[in-house]
């Protein structure tokens, strides 16, 4: 599927499945923008345009956009990865302070909103847009123990299907992609995740094995590509049969 012509942003593009997408919208012929935080002083990786972006913060979001503006004229393609998820331990509700409460929820919601908001006007004015959503699949299943990184990701199914409704008359699509539990960098150094959780969750697949970011790159290039035109507000459940949404 060629994006060729396309210019992509995706968050949280310094590590992990951002990482991993950014590589393979670029491999696809999109010129991708990498919007972190936490890009490693010399690191670069090909055909991705680092930048240093909070997406979390307005004035930091509407930095980016005003640079990618003027550099490219604007975003066709928007990834909204970045995300609170393999620092997370997991444990009972009511041991989540308020403040871990409201860092989680707004670092994974309202980086969503920013971002959305920042790329729609570019998109209106070609009718073309895409916006991809990593939600995740602890939404359906209701994990226990991480209640504020599941309650986020629940908001994030519900943004995607009425911004869906909202946007869909000027040729932009809002979708998302729920992965089951991702096999990150950040995740394997989380001593939270033991090789016997991890084995746990293994059993709960039809596809008994890890997941892997490479696992989601085909999910999010039939989104970002002209074959998803008439498909909106939905999301598509990438976990090797854990999960029937």
């Amino acid at each position: 599927m060629s994006l060729q012509g396309k210019v992509a942003l995706v968050t949280g593009a310094a590590t992990g499945i951002g990482a991993t997408l950014a590589k393979e919208l670029s491999a696809a012929g999109a010129h991708v923008i990498g919007a972190d935080i936490a890009w490693k002083s010399g690191a670069s990786a090909p055909g991705l345009e680092q930048v240093d972006c909070d997406v979390a913060d307005p004035s930091s979001v509407q930095a980016c956009m005003d640079q990618t503006r003027e550099r490219h004229g604007g975003i066709d393609i928007l990834v909204n990865n970045a995300a609170l998820a393999a620092e997370i331990s997991p444990k009972p509700f009511d041991q989540i302070a308020a403040d871990e409460w409201t860092r989680v929820l707004t670092t994974n919601t309202l980086s969503q909103f920013l971002c959305s908001k920042a790329v729609i006007p570019h998109m209106r004015e070609k009718k073309w847009g895409r916006i991809i959503n990593l939600t995740s699949g602890t939404v359906f299943v209701g994990t226990p123990g991480m209640l504020h990184y599941v309650a986020s990701k629940g908001a994030i199914v519900a943004m995607t299907r009425s911004l869906a409704k909202e946007v869909g008359g000027d040729g932009i699509t809002v979708n998302a992609i729920a992965p089951g539990l991702t096999v990150t960098e950040g995740i394997r150094h989380n001593s939270a995740y033991s090789d016997e959780m991890l084995e746990g969750v293994i059993a709960t697949r039809a596809i008994q094995r890890e997941e892997r970011p490479e696992d989601l790159v085909g999910a999010c290039l039939f989104l970002a590509s002209e074959a998803a035109s008439f498909f909106t507000g939905q999301i598509m459940v990438v976990d090797g049969g854990a999960t029937f949404h």
